[in-house]
């Protein structure tokens, strides 16, 4: 039974991308056919149109699928153990320092193999 109800969503699923396809080329178009309109008018019509596309977007299996993710996505941030602030401060200034002493070890290099080739090429 749930196969048969599987089945019967991917076949609305392609007629929702055609939705929302068309939705999106409706905002294209829209907004170049309503041109002389002010700014703020076509906007606030290209927002909505993609909204509405967003929800009809959402409604099919990919679109479920990527709203798991981002719920998934979350639960995972919380989880995750922050570093406290003197830890980034000492982390952010330990790189600091590593890209300066690099940076300033391939200046030393490239001046030196500078002058050198100089000397060599007269």
């Amino acid at each position: 039974m749930k196969h048969n109800a599987e089945v019967q969503e991917s076949r609305h699923d392609g007629l929702k991308w055609v939705v929302v396809v068309t939705l999106l080329v409706v905002a294209v178009v829209g907004n170049s056919y309503f041109a002389d309109q002010a700014i703020l008018y076509r906007v606030l019509g290209v927002v909505a149109v993609c909204a509405l596309a967003a929800v009809v977007a959402l409604t099919t299996a990919k679109g479920r699928s990527l709203v798991e993710l981002a719920r998934s996505a979350r639960k995972e941030i919380q989880r995750v153990v922050w570093p406290t602030r003197p830890e980034t401060v000492q982390t952010t200034a330990i790189v600091l320092v590593a890209v300066l002493v690099v940076g300033l070890m391939l200046w030393l290099i490239d001046t030196l193999l500078g002058w050198a080739m100089s000397g060599v090429i007269g």
